[in-house]
């Protein structure tokens, strides 16, 4: 990203490799990505809004990223069930955005990080024609579709840290 002085250490997804291999590893691209358009800044940039109403941050973006990626892998392909997120209740669905001016910001990312490590063993080794063991809205769903709705959640969530990061700090890039 320019203005930032490390190198950027995300990995290229290869082009000539199979499903798995290709829907992972673009999964862990944008999932890198994220954690660049963060790299760097302090707590409170962390924690600065977008425009208002907005409630729209970069720490709001990761604690999202953890509920989706808990709801995705553990909820939907385990089966796991929960009555409220990390970030979240009924009483307050937006939680993950809304409740980030006093948040911890190194428990939040470590939980981020942590959901991240449960996904990839969630989904070791199966096959992509896996279905979770929980519907999503009546209709099942397979690890291929999870897989693939990730990388979406990711990248059209990078296009908002990347216009966050540019309102911190001027810094922009891929």
């Amino acid at each position: 990203m320019a203005g930032m002085t490390e190198p950027d250490p995300r990995v290229d997804p290869p082009m000539a490799v199979d499903e798995t291999a290709t829907l992972t590893a673009f999964l862990d691209y944008h999932r890198a990505t994220l954690a660049l358009k963060c790299e760097g800044l302090t707590d409170d940039q962390l924690r600065l809004r977008s425009v208002p109403p907005s409630a729209l941050s970069l720490l709001g973006l990761v604690r999202h990223m953890a509920e989706v990626e808990r709801y995705w892998f553990q909820g939907i392909l385990l089966g796991e069930e929960f009555d409220t997120g990390r970030y979240w209740t009924k009483a307050d669905p937006d939680g993950d955005f809304g409740n980030v001016d006093t948040a911890d910001v190194a428990a939040d990312f470590a939980v981020w990080r942590a959901e991240i490590e449960a996904a990839r063993r969630a989904c070791a080794g199966l096959p992509l024609d896996t279905v979770g063991k929980r519907p999503r809205r009546g209709r099942e769903v397979t690890l291929r579709w999870i897989l693939a709705h990730m990388v979406e959640e990711y990248a059209r969530h990078n296009g908002h840290a990347d216009l966050l990061r540019e309102s911190v700090d001027g810094a922009t890039g891929e």
